[in-house]
């Protein structure tokens, strides 16, 4: 990692580094919003360009944490607005694990409703010995294949 060593260095570090917040904040928003539609192939096809941003974020995070020291003597409001643009960045981070999260909650519902649903129809259609019909046998299960590809 290069050293920062002049006010001109601190002040183009950290430009870079606001602005690919800003460019990985804007791809997380629209991964978010396409989740949110149900647009999953579409939001997909954002991984590719996020985790580039997100690589090149961390790399200049980094170099920045190795000058702190400097950045801080030197540019210390400039540095106070890059944290209130991190601020602002969490929070986005925070809503897309959310919808995420959600996401993959209910696909997960989907699956083990539908496997219950193929347990109960493969099972044979008793009654018990009280008159009620008899719970599917988990031994009359298949197994359920699904494609991870979307």
């Amino acid at each position: 990692m290069n050293a920062i060593t002049t006010q001109a260095e601190a002040e183009r570090a950290l430009d870079d580094l606001a602005a690919l917040i800003e460019k990985l904040t804007a791809v997380i928003e629209q991964e978010t919003a396409l989740v949110r539609a149900g647009q999953l192939r579409r939001a997909c096809t954002l991984e590719g360009a996020k985790a580039q941003l997100a690589s090149q974020l961390h790399l200049s995070r980094e170099r920045l944490r190795a000058n702190a020291e400097f950045l801080l003597k030197t540019l210390p409001a400039r540095c106070a607005a890059l944290a209130t643009l991190q601020d602002g960045f969490r929070a986005v981070l925070q809503r897309n694990m959310i919808v995420l999260a959600t996401a993959h909650s209910v696909s997960e519902g989907i699956v083990r409703r539908l496997s219950s649903e193929l347990t109960r129809q493969a099972s044979p259609q008793i009654y018990g010995a009280t008159g009620r019909a008899a719970a599917p046998n988990p031994r009359h299960g298949r197994p359920l294949a699904v494609s991870r590809t979307l």
